[in-house]
């Protein structure tokens, strides 16, 4: 097991440098340890819905947990944000999440398997595939 740092710094997307972080690194089966950080943009897609919910303040990171396959191309990623108020919400990870201050990520990678993603018949979506090296 390998262990990897990074930190966002404001303006970024989290999942656009995240996943060009697997891709620069060649990471075959990279998954997220731990994050913590804000966000001034949050878009997400929630549970069963195809429209996006974007929205723009100030969000503490309060769950970040994924896997990337096939370096960084295919992934699936939930976070759970945090209010002013401390109300949560939380859902699938897409392109448009801009960094408020900072992320501080932790991303594992097994060497001893590789990730990829294969249509499950039964699903009828892209499901992770785990491959023993």
């Amino acid at each position: 097991m390998e262990s990897y740092g990074l930190r966002l710094k404001p303006g970024m997307d989290l999942k656009q440098e995240m996943a060009q972080f697997v891709s620069t690194k060649q990471l075959q089966s990279a998954s997220i340890s731990t994050c913590v950080g804000s966000l001034r943009e949050l878009t997400i897609r929630l549970a069963n819905q195809q429209r996006l919910l974007h929205l723009k303040g100030h969000f503490e990171i309060v769950s970040l947990t994924g896997t990337f396959a096939d370096n960084g191309a295919n992934n699936h990623i939930h976070i759970s944000v945090s209010d002013s108020t401390g109300n949560t919400i939380g859902g699938h990870l897409v392109d448009g999440n801009i960094i408020y201050t900072t992320a501080e990520i932790v991303l594992l990678n097994n060497k001893d398997i590789h990730f990829t993603r294969e249509i499950d018949p039964e699903t009828t979506y892209y499901e992770l595939k785990v491959v023993e090296n």
